[in-house]
This record gives C-alpha cells, structure tokens and sequence, in this order.
C-alpha cells in the first residue's frame, strides 16, 4: 500500500490525490489551499486568542488570581423555534420523552452566545469572563422566538 508523501499515512489507490497520487486527501485539501495571507494567518490567531478567553461561573474561581475587573460584558443570541420542531415538540410533550430538535436549537444557541460572550471579553482586553450567567426569555410578540442572554464580568488574570 503507498503512504501520503506528506504524512505518511497509507493510502490506497482509489484514495490518493494530487501529483502523481503522492498525497492522502487531507495533504491534498491543504496543497489546493495554498499558503497562508498575512490576512488568514491574523485571523486565525485572533481565533484562537478568543477560544482562549477562560469562562466560569464562580465570581470567585478557585485557583485564578484576578488582577483587575474591567466591565461586565452581554452577548445575545435570538432564535426561532421552527413551526414544524414546534409540532413535534408539542405531540412529545403529550406523549412524553425529549424532544432532540428543541434540544438541538438550544445547545446551539447556547454555544455561539458563549462563543460571542468570549469576543465580547477579548475586545476589552479580558484573558476570562466570570461569573457567567444564562438567562431564556420568550419573545412572544416576535412568534416563536426565544433570546439567549450571556453575561459575566470581563476581567484580567494574573499570571504571575
């Protein structure tokens, strides 16, 4: 079996790319990109320093040392809850049991208003966000509409 030029992974006939079938399509995907723009490459740092922002909900983590508090941060996040997950989530509700579509929605919801919440904390200069908090409200005169609120204080960490 021949192996990925780049990785050396083996790779077999039907799944083997680029010049001479040398590379496994993983190697190939990342040749057709091409290299990385100043631009690109500053985005992905930028990425992972938000992914970085540690949140919490204590207000008083154990084992961080804040150094200074800088200011209480929100991110929001709206969603619809689609008529037909409504539906069946309705006939669940009489016939028991969870409802994966509703739960879905949820989680998803939850993730990027953390997500946003930590963007939020790295544009004032914050390593974490703690006390963080959650809160659902439904939006009743917008239809089937529920709003995500995240919040914490945005604070610095000491290091040292």
């Amino acid at each position: 079996m021949a192996k990925c030029a780049e990785c050396g992974r083996e790779i077999g006939l039907l799944n083997s790319y680029g010049p001479g079938g040398a590379l496994c399509k993983k190697c190939n995907a990342e040749r057709l990109k091409g290299p990385d723009t100043p631009a690109m490459q500053e985005k992905r740092e930028r990425e992972a320093a938000v992914e970085a922002v540690t949140l919490t909900t204590e207000a008083y983590p154990e084992g961080l040392k804040i150094s200074e508090r800088i200011e209480v941060v929100t991110a929001e996040c709206a969603f619809g809850m689609n008529v037909f997950k409504d539906l069946f989530a309705g006939v669940r509700d009489i016939v028991g049991g969870r409802s994966e579509a509703v739960q879905k929605t949820l989680r998803d919801s939850r993730r990027v208003a953390l997500y946003e919440l930590k963007k939020e904390a790295f544009e004032v200069g914050a390593d974490a966000v703690v006390g963080v908090d959650l809160d659902y409200v439904e939006l009743v005169a917008a239809g089937n509409m529920v709003l995500l609120v995240a919040s914490g204080t945005a604070v610095k960490l000491d290091h040292g």
